[in-house]
């Protein structure tokens, strides 16, 4: 294989040829490099994506993974006003709602039940909130169902859960390891680069902050994953800027599990409607998605196993072409999706794990289904597998909406000062 790519180097630019030859030697491309594959077009664009098919087969084979598991995201009031968030709602809306703890339960036995391995937990940062409302969740969730892994709570709500408890970010993170948190999301990334978050998020958790968190969460144990939102006002530069500090991190601590561009929903996303800056862009176009997982296999290639797409932003055809542009993980089944459909996301809430290994073997790839933390609990071999759990579901309403969620008058957000 790769002496068939390397033959199609011939009257191509030598300088992406070099740096192409250079990652198929497993050497470390740079950002200046990044960037450089980038600006890629014509057969040079197309090789990006064979380089990156081609260390991705070395590193993973020919698997494509996914998880069964549950978004939760139990409130949507925020103290925040992120420009690129249109989940959020401030706590005098209507809209707030705020699922108590027993319906957080609920609906993490109702997934369990349906053969869900782990269950996704983040949401808003509600003012006044309990400096151990999170600890309290991981507790009960535990307690019902010992077995399943929570993945829970985003950089940004750890540090909010520190702050409201008054101990300092180690402390709070050895609380909600002992309360039952398994792994965290590395969410609240979106780009790392100081002038640019006080741009998009002002106020949001720091470059410094969301680095304390993560390396803290890595030499704990607790593995993390990691995540860069693109396609809105960041320069290539700031990009591939990214992409590498993520990896200096992995570097020190070897506690990312996998990475996952996240590609901007500007629909009804409040500094695109409202066009708060100039040059804000629609999200990344087609080409550009597939160079961004293609960069990411070849900037990884040493050092993070995954790379997972967002089939809730790309869509199921466009997560498939991502599959052989460097992409071997299809995520979570998700059965709830709140903060990519309340932006204008149009690719659904739920995805059925038969659905998944349809997809998979249609471009003739091996499904499996993995644990959070990429342990492969069964590959699908054609024709050895039977529909159950997840896959019997055919009314998708029982999961409800956040449509419907924000209008339940049950779940209405009350502020404990007005209590």
């Amino acid at each position: 294989m790769t002496n068939n790519i390397e033959s199609l180097f011939r009257n191509t630019d030598p300088i992406v040829t070099e740096i192409l030859n250079k990652a198929l030697s497993e050497k470390e491309i740079s950002a200046k490099e990044g960037i450089e594959l980038y600006k890629t077009k014509g057969i040079e664009f197309h090789l990006v994506g064979l380089v990156a098919n081609e260390l991705r087969k070395r590193r993973v084979g020919n698997t494509v993974s996914y998880v069964v598991n549950r978004n939760i995201n139990f409130t949507n009031v925020c103290i925040k006003q992120c420009g690129f968030c249109a989940f959020s709602r401030d706590f005098r809306e209507e809209e707030g709602y705020f699922l108590p703890t027993e319906e957080i339960v609920r609906r993490a036995k109702e997934a369990h039940s349906l053969g869900a391995t782990e269950v996704c937990i983040q949401a808003g940062l509600p003012p006044d909130m309990k400096g151990d409302l999170y600890e309290s969740i991981c507790r009960e969730i535990k307690k019902e169902i010992p077995d399943i892994h929570i993945h829970g709570f985003s950089p940004e709500e750890i540090l909010y859960g520190a702050t409201r408890s008054n101990v300092s970010i180690i402390e709070f993170l050895k609380r909600m390891k002992d309360a039952g948190v398994n792994t965290l999301p590395g969410t609240s990334a979106e780009i790392l680069d100081q002038k640019l978050r006080d741009k998009i998020s002002p106020g949001r958790i720091t470059v410094k902050e969301w680095e304390e968190v993560i390396k803290g969460a890595h030499k704990m144990g607790i593995t993390t994953t990691s995540t860069m939102m693109f396609g809105h006002l960041e320069t290539l530069e700031e990009r591939v800027n990214h992409i590498v500090k993520l990896r200096e991190i992995q570097k020190e601590t070897g506690g990312f599990t996998e990475f996952v561009p996240l590609n901007f929903v500007h629909t009804e996303a409040p500094m695109y409607k409202h066009q708060l800056h100039e040059g804000i862009q629609q999200g990344g176009s087609g080409n550009d998605v597939l160079l961004t997982h293609a960069i990411a296999r070849i900037m990884f290639n040493n050092s993070i196993d995954n790379i997972q797409m967002s089939w809730v932003k790309e869509g199921q055809k466009m997560s498939q072409l991502l599959l052989m542009w460097g992409a071997n993980d299809f995520g979570g089944t998700l059965m709830n999706e709140s903060i990519s459909t309340s932006a204008g996301s149009e690719h659904g809430q739920l995805i059925r794990p038969k659905e998944i290994r349809r997809m998979a073997r249609e471009i003739g790839r091996i499904p499996a289904e993995r644990n959070t933390q990429y342990k492969i609990l069964k590959k699908f071999e054609a024709g050895n597998e039977s529909e159950e759990g997840l896959d019997k579901i055919t009314d998708y309403s029982q999961f409800g909406s956040y449509a419907e969620l924000i209008k339940i008058n049950e779940f209405r957000y009350k502020n404990p000062r007005e209590k």
